[in-house]
């Protein structure tokens, strides 16, 4: 295959960046797209030009670190996937292929591809965890969870933490991403203990990092990369006003 590739370069996050062309051929169907990318940097290096900057770890779906916008979709036009799970199969010979970073006001970037998503952590540090008793783990029907509940937590805790909510987002919202990591501690018994502390304390700091509303258009749930359900908002506005009433 023969790609023309559009990529956001910039050199630093005080820089203006702008898209660079680049030509690349004998692009096998079966790479997958991060493997283009390396494909693309090698011929860079060679050329002693600087290569592409851009996040990836794991490269199985996991770490949630290789987000990008691919032809204006947050993680490329396939649902249900993260940029290292799509592979080149997906775009067609001689095809133009727009790479760029997000695009939100709380992710600035900080070089090419790469932006600083930091804000997320600190929403987890300000609230995202339990408190348990350090020494042997309890036995495991210790708690008993009926499995409709332990469903739906499991489903709110695949939140990978990529970004792509917030990308994707018109008002730049992280509303999904928070809904799912309080979600995944309320419906569970080892969260209720700071049940209120938590909901309050992770939408503060949302509000801090300047994150904007949600206004139900759908837009996350559709780019997300693990499918998390707007559900989640809808049970952490239930969290936050009870937690604001008590």
């Amino acid at each position: 295959m023969k790609l023309t590739l559009k990529v956001w370069r910039q050199k630093d996050a005080k820089s203006k960046g702008d898209f660079k062309t680049y030509e690349l051929s004998d692009v096998s169907p079966d790479m997958s797209f991060l493997e283009m990318i390396d494909i693309l940097n090698e011929k860079l290096i060679d050329s002693k030009e600087d290569p592409i900057a851009f996040d990836h770890d794991c490269r199985e779906g996991i770490c949630g670190s290789c987000g990008l916008y691919v032809n204006g979709r947050a993680h490329g036009l396939k649902r249900g996937i993260t940029v290292c799970q799509l592979h080149m199969r997906s775009f067609n010979d001689g095809e133009t292929v727009w790479i760029e970073p997000w695009r939100a006001k709380p992710f600035p970037v900080l070089k090419d591809l790469i932006v600083d998503r930091s804000p997320l952590d600190r929403i987890m540090q300000a609230g995202g965890f339990i408190s348990a008793r350090t020494g042997s783990a309890p036995d495991a029907h210790a708690v008993l969870i009926d499995h409709d509940t332990a469903e739906l937590a499991m489903d709110a805790a695949a939140c990978i933490g990529c970004g792509a909510c917030v990308a994707a987002c018109k008002n730049a919202s992280a509303m999904l991403f928070v809904s799912a990591k309080v979600s995944q501690f309320a419906l569970l018994p080892q969260g209720h203990p700071e049940r209120e502390s938590r909901v309050l304390a992770m939408v503060a700091q949302m509000d801090k990092e300047g994150f904007g509303s949600c206004t139900n258009t759908g837009a996350c749930e559709a780019e997300c990369p693990k499918s998390i359900s707007i559900t989640n908002i809808a049970r952490l506005n239930r969290e936050y006003l009870k937690a604001v009433i008590k």
